[in-house]
């Protein structure tokens, strides 16, 4: 692609010759001639003049560069979509696979893609545009809207509603049994039957081997435009924002509510019954044991505010010594008292 289509296509200001051609985005460090490759944080800007990219996206106000110049003021942005527009655009072609078992009442939208060891169950929608790969479970009554995509061994049990533009990546599953028991008198445990619904709404990415709980009663709900990573567990009953973040291994307690725009950094343990207010942030491995206020930023088990974290962090490798000078200062202090007790003095 010729660097002054690229430009166009992505909206930047070009500085440099717009004949060059680009034939793949690569980082700062690796790219060589003929890549496009992009300066988002001022931290690798002395790396930049030794690039052998051909283009560079980067900042309106950053330095210049020794090649072609796409400014923007999101490069990181730009990058993304740059990587989109060199990504091989390969999909199946349309069509049930014969090998594929699809329910005589099932709903097939157009240009619909169906891989083999497909299971559509009863009643069970697909709308247009939609890819589904090998051995996919889908359940009876589940819905599935327009341009999604659906890895292979994916698995939607009974009733799950999943919006438009969703991305399910492999071995995900959505409406498994929430964990929910009843101690009997015995000793033993009596299953809550989990019957209720599960949503995924439009523009959501579940990660590889992510699960999503169905509750006893209501619903669990991940709304629109939230990103999760892999290996994330959403408990039964669980409402999660718009345009959340979540990276991988984190896990929610049931009936948690999460608003909008909350991050959660890796292995962050989230406890049930708790409100996560809007925009707030858990740091990665954070252990969230009670609500959080919008805006808030954590650190830490039990997660406190990330500042306060920070300064304790500082002391753990000290606390050795300090109680080794408590310990001391303590005898020190029993010392002197005794002293002044037998002089008959007071000691306080």
């Amino acid at each position: 692609m010729k660097l002054r289509d690229l430009a166009e296509r992505l909206g930047c200001r070009l500085e440099g010759g717009g004949d060059v051609e680009i034939v793949r985005v690569a980082g700062i460090e690796h790219a060589q001639p003929g890549d496009l490759t992009f300066l988002a944080n001022p931290r690798y800007e002395s790396v930049l003049a030794a690039t052998r990219a051909s283009a560079v996206l980067l900042r309106d106000d950053a330095p210049a560069a020794p090649c072609a110049m796409l400014r923007t003021p999101d490069p990181y942005l730009a990058f993304a979509r740059a990587v989109g527009l060199f990504a091989p655009d390969w999909r199946p072609a349309p069509g049930v696979h014969p090998m594929a078992a699809v329910a005589a009442d099932a709903r097939i939208g157009r240009n619909v893609s169906i891989g083999a060891f497909v299971s559509v169950g009863e009643g069970a929608a697909i709308g247009d545009n939609t890819v589904v790969f090998p051995n996919v479970t889908i359940g009876p009554g589940v819905r599935i809207g327009d341009d999604c995509v659906i890895h292979s061994n994916v698995a939607l049990r009974e009733r799950v509603t999943i919006g438009s533009r969703v991305i399910l990546q492999n071995g995900v599953v959505v409406g498994g049994d929430g964990y929910g028991f009843v101690r009997r008198g015995d000793g033993t445990h009596e299953k809550i039957p989990q019957i209720a619904s599960v949503v995924i709404e439009d523009d959501v990415e579940l990660g590889a081997n992510t699960t999503v709980d169905r509750p006893a009663v209501g619903e669990t709900r991940i709304r629109s435009g939230t990103k999760i990573d892999n290996l994330v567990q959403i408990g039964h009953g669980v409402s999660v924002g718009r345009n959340v973040l979540m990276a991988a291994q984190v896990g929610i307690a049931g009936s948690t509510a999460v608003d909008d725009d909350v991050i959660f950094g890796g292995q962050v343990g989230v406890g049930g019954h708790l409100t996560i207010g809007r925009g707030s942030v858990a740091v990665g491995q954070s252990g969230v044991t009670n609500s959080l206020t919008p805006g808030a930023m954590v650190a830490g088990y039990p997660a406190i505010d990330s500042r306060e974290w920070r300064k304790a962090s500082v002391i753990f490798g000290r606390l050795p010594e300090l109680k080794r000078r408590i310990e001391a200062l303590e005898g020190q202090v029993a010392a002197l008292t005794e002293r002044l007790r037998a002089r008959g003095e007071p000691s306080e």
